[in-house]
């Protein structure tokens, strides 16, 4: 009986010997199995790794040769980011045309996000250099403006130690004036006026700098941009987009479209352009209301939708903001002999394409990169295929929500759209 419990750990002892010995063996294959069935839950961002599994590493950069590293000029400010805007094939437009019917971005310009970016600098920029402006002196900007000008002056001035009071018709977007007034801007908003009304958003703007300046009271100048007249805008175009244009082309284009609101833009491109390209076709896109379109056709301004005596302002009877005139502008004319013909866009044409935009390439504009972009395809079908087009996107349809989008209208899921509903041939 003594050697019994003498017996039975021995015993015990010896089981646990041999058992740790066989699971010894047996454990590293149950591991090797429960990893396997748990690696699609623990792979590195689905890419097949288990998360212990070794990544090797690799040095690229030591077959960097020093030769082929250069040192690269940092931008100043916000200014280093107007201009060198991306031009990218339109791809809808273009596969329904036969043409290549391209975009240039300049809703992508990073100060006031549009165009009028590389104005308004280089309204500053000359100004400054003309002894008219001086930083952090207290001068101020005064500009007339459907918006977008306004925009972009606001954003230059703060970037440059300016203030900026901007004047514009009370029927514009209110994201407008809104965005302004975050940006620092005294914003007017006038009634819609004729021209020769002393309370037309540009007279008004004129004579604020010019009280501004006459007060001995008041800090610093003020400065009228005057975007209308002012050389420095269609120079802007003719030093920065066309050339932008002619390189991203690789020189090779056959029409240039653009609507005209200064006329800046397209005299600008106009005037780079044509010297080198002499078959390039220069088409203005013109909306309702707008005497442009009989100025290029006829030689006269005048629009069939106004008789005398109902003339409100600059445009009439349309929802499309940022381009259209009815007057002769300095901007304008400096292209004007190079404008080779000029395509009438009606608001519900704009509309729709800006929906088209939209819907089949995700491409979200306002409403005179809806006009420009009818323009462009019904002169695609003119020129007929294989000819290659560029126009201008302006600006980000969220500046145009309360108005030309509000008529336009929720895209929600269609998909089935047609191009000969825009174009009406």
């Amino acid at each position: 009986m003594d050697s019994r419990p003498r017996l039975y750990l021995c015993t015990a002892f010896l089981c646990g010997v041999l058992l740790t010995l066989g699971f010894k063996d047996f454990y590293p294959d149950l591991e090797r199995r429960f990893r396997r069935r748990r690696v699609p839950i623990n792979s590195i961002a689905g890419a097949g790794l288990a998360s212990k599994d070794q990544i090797d590493l690799k040095d690229h950069t030591k077959n960097i040769k020093e030769a082929d590293i250069h040192d690269v000029e940092i931008g100043q400010g916000i200014e280093a980011c107007v201009g060198n805007t991306p031009l990218f094939r339109i791809k809808s437009l273009s596969e329904e045309t036969g043409c290549d019917i391209l975009g240039k971005a300049e809703f992508l310009n990073g100060a006031g996000g549009s165009p009028k970016d590389r104005v308004a600098l280089n309204m500053i920029k000359t100004a400054e250099e003309q002894g008219l402006l001086t930083p952090h002196s207290g001068d101020t900007i005064y500009e007339g403006t459907v918006g977008s000008t306004g925009i972009s002056l606001a954003t230059i001035c703060r970037a440059r130690g300016y203030l900026a009071h901007i004047c514009m018709p009370s029927d514009q977007a209110t994201e407008k004036s809104d965005l302004l007034l975050k940006l620092g801007a005294v914003v007017d908003r006038v009634p819609p006026a004729p021209i020769i009304d002393p309370m037309h958003f540009v007279n008004r703007a004129r004579n604020l700098a010019a009280g501004h300046t006459a007060d001995p009271t008041r800090p610093g100048r003020g400065y009228f941009a005057n975007q209308f007249e002012n050389e420095a805008n269609w120079q802007a175009h003719f030093e920065g987009t066309g050339p932008e244009i002619y390189q991203q082309c690789g020189g090779k284009l056959d029409a240039f479209v653009a609507g005209a609101g200064t006329g800046g833009t397209i005299a600008g491109v106009a005037r780079f352009l044509k010297p080198k390209l002499p078959n390039l076709r220069i088409v203005l896109a013109d909306p309702q209301g707008s005497g442009l379109f009989n100025r290029i056709k006829n030689g006269v301004m005048f629009d069939t939708l106004e008789r005398e005596g109902t003339r409100r302002r600059s445009q009439v009877d349309t929802i499309v903001e940022g381009i259209g005139l009815n007057r002769v502008t300095a901007n304008f004319e400096a292209g004007r002999e190079l404008i080779d013909d000029a395509i009438k866009v009606n608001d519900e044409e704009a509309m729709r394409m800006a929906r088209w935009l939209a819907e089949k390439d995700g491409i979200f504009v306002g409403s005179s990169s809806g006009v420009n972009c009818v323009a462009a395809a019904r002169l695609a079908r003119l020129m007929g295929p294989g000819h290659r087009i560029v126009t201008i996107l302006c600006d980000s349809g969220t500046r145009h929500l309360s108005k030309f989008w509000a008529y336009a209208g929720d895209i929600g899921d269609r998909t089935d759209s047609k191009l000969i509903d825009i174009l009406g041939d």
